[in-house]
């Protein structure tokens, strides 16, 4: 028994899972770590291995991964729960607000008038400039010519 034992230990340390003949390593560390957290991949990966294994292959997953079996179940209803949360979704595009409608009609219309109102006043301005060198144009030929009206 001791002899697998050994000879599994010193394959883990020759595929570089661990070392054996080291020392632990006696410095603390400055932190300690948060809790762990896991992907939706690697979640969904571990328990679609566990679903198929014995109650052995489970126990050994579970040793392999450092996993808790509570995890695995906290993990099943979050994963039945999203399925049924993507069942029970409606398909096709959400329903907008009505609200949310309405001010986006109403803010793209104030953007519409804004511009106009921009381009009035450009109008304006220039409409007044020419105004002002017609004028201006008229005076001087009134001097020049001599002619009063």
């Amino acid at each position: 028994m001791s002899e697998t034992i050994t000879d599994s230990l010193s394959e883990r340390a020759d595929a570089g899972g661990m070392d054996v003949a080291a020392d632990p390593d006696p410095e603390v560390p400055e932190r300690a770590r948060g809790p762990r957290r896991y992907s939706a991949k690697y979640k969904a990966r571990v328990l679609a291995e566990y679903e198929t294994l014995d109650k052995a292959g489970k126990g050994a997953l579970l040793r392999r991964e450092g996993l808790y079996t509570s995890l695995i179940s906290a993990w099943r209803d979050q994963r039945d729960r999203g399925a049924l949360e993507a069942l029970a979704k409606p398909a096709g595009r959400t329903p907008a607000d009505p609200l949310e409608r309405e001010n986006a009609q109403l803010r793209r219309r104030v953007d519409r008038l804004e511009g106009e109102l921009d381009k009035a006043r450009k109008v304006i301005e220039v409409q007044g400039k020419l105004s002002a060198l017609l004028e201006q144009l008229a005076t001087d030929n009134v001097i020049e010519t001599g002619e009063t009206r």
